[in-house]
């Protein structure tokens, strides 16, 4: 809800290289309004929003701990754990259904968290994460210039 008016948000992006620009947002935008219509699935009105999850995604399947391996992060639980919910640090992989964190300021500390006991999870914005979302936009782009040379 925001204010008065539901809302429908949804995060998208491509599959074959995580990028979802504004032209990306729109089409998917067009075509699910069109689904909806037709389908009807909420009886009151609502506003769609789509978007993409920016480079300061929230991290919401477990998959996601591993793709996003030695970024910073800040993750959030649904319970006090050693006197705390939240948590800052790098993501240092998955094992066993739990997430590691190497925590900040607690050199040599790493936390192993139940991905079950994550309310919220997202990345933080670094140096490194702007870095690697400039290189897969280049590569995106050299790609769709490729293609396009090809036809």
């Amino acid at each position: 809800m925001a204010g008065n008016r539901r809302t429908v948000q949804i995060m998208a992006e491509r599959v074959s290289d995580g990028l979802m620009g504004i032209e990306n947002c729109e089409q998917l935008s067009r075509e699910l309004s069109a689904l909806m219509e037709v389908e009807d699935p909420l009886a009151d009105p609502y506003v769609l929003e789509v978007s993409s999850p920016g480079m300061d995604r929230p991290l919401t399947d477990y998959a996601d701990f591993t793709t996003y391996e030695g970024y910073l992060a800040r993750l959030e639980l649904d319970r006090m754990v050693e006197g705390r919910k939240r948590f800052r640090g790098v993501l240092a992989g998955v094992e066993d259904g739990k997430v590691d964190i190497n925590l900040d300021g607690e050199s040599e500390h790493t936390a192993s968290i139940p991905f079950d006991w994550i309310s919220e999870a997202k990345l933080l914005i670094t140096d490194e994460l702007v870095a690697e979302g400039q290189r897969k936009k280049e590569a995106a782009l050299a790609a769709a210039k490729a293609s396009e040379e090809e036809e």
